[in-house]
């Protein structure tokens, strides 16, 4: 309820999250929120773990500071990301919230190992801890607030599709846990004198350390140029063959630059007897129309297939059974015959799957001889494709 009070007082438009404004607007205010309730949260646990000497208490009270620099680089990664479009960047700087989302990681993983130095040292040389009821309950509290923040980025994060406010979600559930270590901890000093303090203060330091590890795996696919998502692929897809005169769809590759600059191209198959102006009128509605609706750059590329005939019919799903026997190969396309008399070149292309390791020279070997056993008057001409998604 809270979440919902936060966005409509300070988003105007807030379902429209495919407007750039909206968006960084969205993202100021995750990061706002967080640099405030993690300050707040700060001041708390280093009070309580100055009073009490417990070194589980500072440890997760500076890892409460690294997340509120954190949020500070995650506003600033919005408003670099929005930098409009230039010369060098053609596509716009909108992989700069995926390098801030990649330098808070860094950030949480450098608390991390800090503080295991700080609690080896704390289990070699204990020192009593202290405990009090009030800095107790100052520490639940801190807990509900965490699982909060958490809520509250997991939410913005899903309206807006941002890896940073995502894994920033992520962050915050993992520090509910060690928070919760750190009570146990405070808690179990009342009826024990051992270095239990030093004990959680690691479990929580590595509990950090994956925490940070996680989120530099998140955020860095995206920069090496991760697969699209499966609902991307198959609306893209389906949206596509929905218009007349295109029979089939192939060779899709999107490059993402950023949440909302992404750029698709795919091949259309169009039978090869239909009028050039009457299918280009067909390719450009569909490329207008997808783009505004997908919020990405489309370019769809034209494949003319031959008209029908039982021979070419045949011949197909003579070649399509061959593929499916084959545990490697995937689907194929662009599949015509060319020629007259008793040589004719059986044309086609074929797509392995992704973690097929057969040499492409193989594949092609193999589907000829499979076809020249029962066509042998047909030349095979096979291109293997890669599969991008």
């Amino acid at each position: 309820m809270f979440t919902n009070f936060l966005i409509r007082t300070f988003v105007k438009d807030s379902e429209n999250t495919q407007n750039e404004e909206v968006r960084n607007k969205y993202g100021y205010l995750a990061g706002i929120v967080g640099i405030i309730s993690n300050l707040l949260l700060f001041i708390v646990k280093i009070s309580v773990g100055l009073l009490t000497a417990s070194i589980a208490v500072t440890a997760d009270a500076f890892n409460n500071l690294s997340d509120m620099a954190s949020s500070i680089i995650t506003i600033i990664g919005f408003k670099l990301a929005s930098i409009p479009p230039d010369k060098e960047h053609p596509f716009g700087h909108g992989r700069l919230e995926y390098i801030s989302a990649l330098i808070v990681a860094f950030m949480v993983m450098l608390v991390g190992i800090q503080f295991i130095k700080s609690s080896v040292e704390r289990i070699l040389d204990p020192v009593p801890i202290k405990f009090q009821v009030i800095p107790f309950v100052l520490l639940l509290i801190s807990i509900l607030v965490k699982f909060w923040l958490s809520t509250f980025n997991k939410v913005v994060g899903n309206k807006i599709d941002s890896s940073a406010l995502k894994a920033a979600a992520v962050d915050a559930l993992g520090d509910v846990f060690t928070s919760s270590c750190v009570v146990v901890s405070f808690f179990a000093s009342k009826f024990t004198d051992l270095p239990i303090d030093g004990y959680i203060g690691v479990v929580v330091s590595l509990a950090i350390l994956y925490a940070g590890y996680s989120l530099v795996k998140e955020t860095i696919s995206p920069l090496l140029g991760e697969a699209p998502s499966p609902q991307l692929v198959n609306s893209i897809s389906e949206r596509v063959l929905s218009y007349d005169h295109i029979n089939g769809v192939h060779d899709l590759i999107v490059h993402n630059y950023g949440v909302g600059r992404c750029i698709a191209s795919i091949h259309a198959e169009i039978p090869s007897n239909i009028d050039i102006m009457t299918i280009h009128d067909v390719i450009d509605e569909a490329e207008r129309e997808i783009s505004d609706e997908l919020n990405v750059h489309l370019v769809i590329h034209m494949d003319p297939i031959c008209v029908e005939t039982e021979e070419i019919s045949t011949a197909r799903e003579e070649v399509q059974k061959i593929i499916e026997s084959h545990p490697s190969l995937k689907s194929m396309h662009d599949f015509r015959i060319i020629g007259t008399g008793e040589k004719k070149n059986l044309v086609f292309d074929i797509v392995a799957f992704y973690e097929n390791t057969i040499p492409d020279e193989e594949l092609k070997s193999y589907m000829a001889e499979c076809i020249r056993k029962t066509h042998p008057h047909y030349n095979c001409i096979i291109t293997v494709d890669k599969d991008y998604i």
